[in-house]
């Protein structure tokens, strides 16, 4: 019995830890091309300011398209003390298996970082 309360204990933490850390991500898939681009970004540790005027966000990036994927920690820097704030990313597409750039606007905005919009260069071409 107490093995078995040890156990439903153990994966309830696991299951409300799972949730906290969902809760932290967003997911989006793009078409660039053609071609399904999924973009993730899970925020993978407090925001802290660095004594700026500014928040910096840790983030766990994945890019993925049928060529591959691409998984990052990366440090996104927001002015702080904003509703909305936003910051430019670029990414290489030839990681995931493509060709170009494209170029994200990314949003940070109550505790979570989306995409905003997406530009695809050579060539200009909105994306998002």
């Amino acid at each position: 019995m107490i093995r078995a309360l040890a156990i439903a204990a153990a994966l309830a933490a696991s299951t409300a830890s799972a949730a906290a850390a969902a809760d932290s991500c967003t997911q989006e898939t793009l078409t660039v091309e053609g071609t399904p681009v999924s973009i993730g970004y899970c925020i993978s540790g407090a925001p802290h300011s660095n004594g700026a005027e500014e928040v910096i966000v840790p983030v766990v990036a994945t890019y993925s398209a049928p060529g591959g994927t691409l998984r990052r920690p990366i440090d996104l820097h927001f002015i702080a003390g904003e509703g909305i704030s936003r910051v430019l990313e670029s990414l290489d597409l030839t990681k995931v298996g493509l060709s170009g750039t494209l170029h994200l606007t990314l949003a940070y905005s109550r505790g979570l970082v989306r995409v905003e919009g997406a530009l695809l260069t050579p060539g200009a071409i909105t994306i998002k």
